[in-house]
């Protein structure tokens, strides 16, 4: 049985263009063996700035556009690490992240983006997608054209075909097959559309649904099936590692439905994600939930306390785990919305989210969005007091 860490900080970090790992320097090195040298070293930083944080976790992103960072044998070699979707980098990075992550007691979580295939769907990506490397798997995109759409002006998976839903978890029980890690984590990202660039699904639906009277009925089935799915894989290969998602911070709007949150938020998972996400805690289908909730207290919108204190009362009674994603990305940028961020450098908001948490006794820990803002020069005064707080941990 996985059992979640009750006091964890994490920091994510995000591989997808290259936001906090690998540099775009270091993947312009030509000679192989300095750039993994260089990206060696640029990752041991990030785990040592998670050490001197007195943080003990670390949320890698290992399949950011259904490519790898990772030997993996469904997937291609991410671009994100060479300049070119297929090719080889020299070495592992899962393997270097969970060896280096190991030896410095940190957790690492791998942290899968489900669907997406693409940034864009432009006509360039089209060509880099179906002209990968040879030297791993082609991409999704060539081998499964129909199980591809396109969504937000992106390439995505569709997941309302079931053999999609099979081939996700089925890179899910790879990695936890070949590799030590802590637990797999999804994000946010699941029916993932804009108003102007909608999932042409109809077909599908048509095709597949066998009991709901709605589209948006069966499209909640559909990502509830892939979690659970997900899930059994796990508890079936390594019943030590964890499952976890990290959802936008609200599940629904209380004007929607009497059981959602006092919140006016844009974009609730359960109406516009298809994540029934606080369905999953309750039939305890994730091991732990990471809600982005990333506003301040006084977001009259979307109060800080009002979502965690809802999301703390929903996890309690279950087997779920709550940790609390937090807005590093935030602190020390102006916003006239959200201007307690650069209210002394932030220190009083932050204070008061960390208190919040550490009051509740569901609440089991952070995790800071995401890991280069840590070095950001408008976050230092936060930074400096986080190592105060967490000093004596």
């Amino acid at each position: 049985m996985a059992t979640a860490n009750k006091n964890l900080k994490a920091t994510w970090v995000a591989t997808v263009t290259n936001l906090d790992w690998p540099s775009v320097s270091s993947v312009a090195i030509t000679d192989e063996a300095a750039r993994v040298s260089k990206q060696k070293e640029e990752l041991t930083g990030i785990l040592d700035e998670i050490v001197a944080m007195k943080m003990n976790a670390v949320i890698f992103q290992v399949v950011p556009c259904a490519d790898a960072f990772y030997a993996s044998d469904l997937l291609p070699w991410s671009k994100y690490l060479t300049g070119t979707l297929g090719k080889n980098p020299g070495f592992d990075p899962l393997a270097y992240a969970i060896e280096q992550a190991h030896a410095r007691n940190i957790e690492l979580h791998a942290w899968v983006n489900p669907y997406r295939v693409s940034m864009n769907a432009s006509d360039a990506t089209i060509e880099e997608l179906n002209n990968s490397s040879s030297d791993s798997p082609a991409s999704v995109f060539k081998t499964h054209p129909e199980w591809t759409g396109t969504a937000a002006n992106r390439f995505v998976l569709n997941p309302g075909i079931p053999e999609v839903q099979t081939w996700v978890s089925s890179i899910v029980e790879e990695i936890v097959t070949k590799y030590d890690v802590d637990a797999i984590q999804f994000d946010d990202y699941f029916y993932n559309e804009t108003a102007s660039s909608l999932l042409q699904d109809d077909a599908t639906y048509q095709k597949y649904n066998t009991n709901f009277t709605t589209k948006a009925d069966w499209r909640r089935n559909n990502t509830y099936s892939l979690v659970d799915t997900c899930h059994k894989k796990i508890a079936a290969v390594k019943a030590d590692v964890l499952f976890g998602v990290s959802p936008a911070g609200v599940w629904r709007n209380k004007s929607d439905d009497p059981l959602g949150s006092d919140t006016q938020a844009g974009a609730s998972n359960y109406d516009f994600a298809y994540a029934d996400t606080r369905k999953w805690v309750i039939d305890g289908i994730i091991d732990y939930i990471a809600p982005q909730v990333y506003w301040p207290f006084a977001r009259e919108v979307a109060r800080y306390d009002v979502i965690t204190q809802w999301w703390a009362d929903t996890v309690s009674g279950t087997c779920t785990a709550l940790y609390i994603g937090m807005a590093l990305y935030k602190v020390g940028t102006a916003s006239e919305t959200e201007p307690d961020w650069t209210v002394e450098g932030g220190v009083p908001e932050i204070t008061r989210q960390l208190d919040l948490n550490d009051s509740l006794t569901e609440v089991s820990g952070c995790m800071l969005f995401r890991h280069m803002f840590l070095r950001a020069s408008q976050t230092q005064q936060v930074v400096d007091y986080l190592k105060l707080r967490w000093a004596d941990v």
